[in-house]
């Protein structure tokens, strides 16, 4: 099995008649098929990764079938090979998962994969990001059950995927939540009382045992949620149970493994009405980190979600340094049990016809975030500096076919994670111009310039799209490093839409540094070459 053969089978099953379409007895078959391929080739300037066959191939296909309160699906994945910068992993061709469900409005039961989170996820969660190679869904059963939106609650079993494999790591948890506003009937007032409860169990050698290890290990959380007139409230706090880390000072005698509890403490609060919002985060982080296998380091290797809380910039200068979140380091001479900071978001949309709204109106937004080190462990002292950023961005209409971002962040970014207080300093600025000629062919210009005396020194960016709605994009960007490299990251490609195709073709350079999405980071190496991406839904 290859990627030709999903391509094929992909392309047959669009174009099928009536593969989509729905039966007289209310039953129809979706599905979608995504394909990212790169022929790499050698780039001796960036030093860039190429593979043994200059060729990585990812490629999904997704089956899914509805009659009623009953659903199946199951879904194809091809890494023939894996692309440069995936998880080792994510290999060769399987079907990765598939499942059975049936659900009225109380009742319902899930068996084969499956997606979960408790709570914010930072005690348990499953899920699917194709751009991190995550996938970590939970193979067994899952029984939920809801009364009236008053009483609610899951119980579910299974062994978490690891790569292409089921791990023999056993999970075992229950969720549950009550609304004493709706029980008594209050329409203006939200308010729920949730708990989860998980188990994880991992058969571990007797040596690992003596060695200060426990093959299972449970956890707990407690959440409220309070919502009233525009205000919010959110809390929850995680016991994650016992966590075991390697001592980098073992020497032979008492335990191999350090003994550690995990535990996280959140809270989100703020206010929305009448073009203000208003949003403030806490959290605190310590010992969190939850594996599927104890002691792999793979980025697939986690059973919970804990995201780092800070704006997620979309503009290339703004993520050469993204943070992500430390949830307890063990190290030669350096501990750190783990962050805690927060972040404060604010937006407001100026009216048109007012004095800054003009006659289109004016959003504007500012986010703060901060985090530290835990100065001493089981404390809420902070230490060493972790990250810091301020950004501001105003977005304004000024007529019907002129558009502008402006953004400016300052970051503060701690490059050895909190060991000492050593931080790189940036100012980045961007400037977002869009112009629409016509309907159907607009222009979009990006121009970008960060400052600092650390890392590389300064960079400059640009991008230059254009568009012929609804069917052709065609781009080119360049990043280039003013200080120390001199190297241009080029880049340019085009993209073709039809209905719920997308074909696009792309060529460029690209430099080593961390892909993110929703918060969660891996790190890519360098690379250049050719790119090929198709997305399909019928």
């Amino acid at each position: 099995m290859n990627s030709v053969f999903f391509i094929v089978l992909a392309a047959a099953a669009a174009l099928a008649p009536g593969s989509s379409k729905s039966s007289e007895s209310g039953s129809w078959l979706t599905g979608s098929f995504e394909s990212n391929t790169i022929l790499y080739h050698q780039d001796n300037k960036t030093s860039a990764i190429v593979p043994d066959s200059h060729f990585g191939s990812n490629n999904y296909l997704k089956l899914d079938y509805n009659s009623g309160k009953f659903t199946a699906g199951l879904q194809l994945e091809a890494y023939e090979p894996v692309l440069v910068g995936y998880p080792s992993e994510l290999s060769s061709a399987a079907l990765t998962n598939y499942y059975v469900s049936w659900n009225d409005d109380d009742f319902g039961i899930t068996a084969g994969t499956f997606y979960e989170q408790f709570g914010s996820g930072l005690l348990f969660r499953t899920w699917e990001d194709r751009a991190l190679g995550m996938n970590n869904a939970l193979m067994g059963a899952r029984i939920t059950y809801n009364y009236k939106d008053i009483l609610s609650a899951k119980v579910i079993y299974g062994l978490p995927r690891f790569g292409m494999d089921i791990s023999g790591t056993q999970v075992k948890g229950a969720d549950f939540s009550f609304s004493p506003s709706r029980l008594l009937g209050l329409n203006n007032i939200y308010l729920s009382l949730e708990g989860s409860l998980l188990n994880r169990y991992e058969w571990l050698s007797a040596d690992y045992e003596l060695d200060g290890c426990k093959s299972g290990t449970t956890g707990f959380s407690g959440r409220v949620n309070f919502e009233t007139g525009g205000f919010y409230f959110k809390g929850e706090y995680v016991d994650a149970g016992e966590k075991y880390y390697y001592d980098p000072l073992y020497d032979g005698s008492g335990n191999m493994y350090l003994k550690k509890r995990g535990n996280a403490q959140l809270i989100e609060t703020g206010y929305n009405a009448r073009g203000l919002g208003i949003g403030l985060s806490l959290r605190r982080l310590e010992w969190m980190s939850s594996q599927n296998v104890n002691g792999n380091p793979s980025t697939l290797n986690m059973l919970n979600y804990i995201p780092a809380m800070c704006t997620q910039y979309t503009y290339m200068l703004t993520t050469l340094h993204p943070y992500s979140s430390r949830t307890g380091d063990v190290g030669v001479g350096f501990v750190n049990s783990g962050e805690m900071g927060g972040q404060l978001d604010v937006y407001y949309n100026f009216r048109r016809g007012t004095l800054l709204g003009g006659k289109r109106g004016t959003k504007v937004h500012a986010n703060f975030s901060t985090y530290y080190t835990i100065a001493r462990e089981g404390t809420f002292r902070p230490g060493n500096l972790l990250f810091r950023d301020f950004s501001a961005d105003m977005e304004k209409y000024w007529n019907k076919q002129f558009k502008t971002i402006l953004l400016y962040s300052y970051q503060e970014y701690n490059p050895t994670y909190g060991a000492d207080n050593s931080t790189w300093k940036s100012h980045i600025a961007v400037a977002d111009m869009l112009y629409k000629f016509s309907k159907s062919f607009s222009t979009r210009l990006e121009l970008q310039y960060l400052h600092t005396l650390s890392d590389k020194k300064d960079w400059v960016a640009a991008l230059l799209e254009v568009n012929f709605a609804p069917r052709w994009s065609v781009y080119v960007s360049d990043m280039y490093n003013l200080g120390l490299t001199k190297i241009n990251y080029y880049n340019g490609g085009f993209a073709y839409t039809k209905s719920r195709t997308r074909l696009s073709l792309s060529y460029g350079r690209y430099k080593s540094g961390y892909i993110c999405s929703g918060g969660v980071c891996r790190q890519i190496p360098a690379y250049t070459g050719l790119n090929l991406a198709l997305t399909t839904s019928f």
